[in-house]
């Protein structure tokens, strides 16, 4: 099965943080990624990067090139994420990434913002840089 990718992983491949060259090993394999995730990798780039408008827009073409299934954020994706939020003490937000990985029949979620080995439903998270983050 194909992974999923949250946007910190997709963020470091595009930075000069120590972690980018195990990023961009990861999503050399492809995946999918939801509109939520190319989202939330605008909103970093052009808010903490400070990244110009044409760098933005061109490392946005490069992932819809490299993740050509991206999941849309619909009303059965909010409910789902309203019920895993509920269900399982997430973060809404985090919620709708977990509940976008499921609809996309993935196994794993690769993330560093939720709780490594946790499982929902057949998916499975994994954080690809354990120890870096609490």
């Amino acid at each position: 099965m194909r992974p999923f990718f949250d946007s910190n992983i997709l963020i470091y491949a595009y930075s000069t943080d120590i972690r980018r060259q195990r990023a961009l090993t990861m999503i050399a394999g492809g995946g999918v990624i939801s509109a939520q995730v190319l989202n939330e990798f605008t909103n970093v780039l052009r808010k903490k990067q400070k990244q110009d408008w044409p760098v933005i827009e061109a490392a946005v073409q490069s992932l819809r090139f490299r993740f050509p299934d991206i999941v849309p954020l619909t009303s059965d994706t909010h409910t789902a994420a309203l019920a895993l939020a509920r269900d399982h003490t997430l973060a809404f937000y985090d919620a709708l990434i977990v509940a976008a990985a499921i609809e996309a029949g993935c196994d794993t979620l690769y993330s560093e913002d939720l709780q490594h080995g946790r499982s929902f439903s057949g998916l499975t998270i994994v954080n690809p840089f354990p120890g870096s983050t609490p």
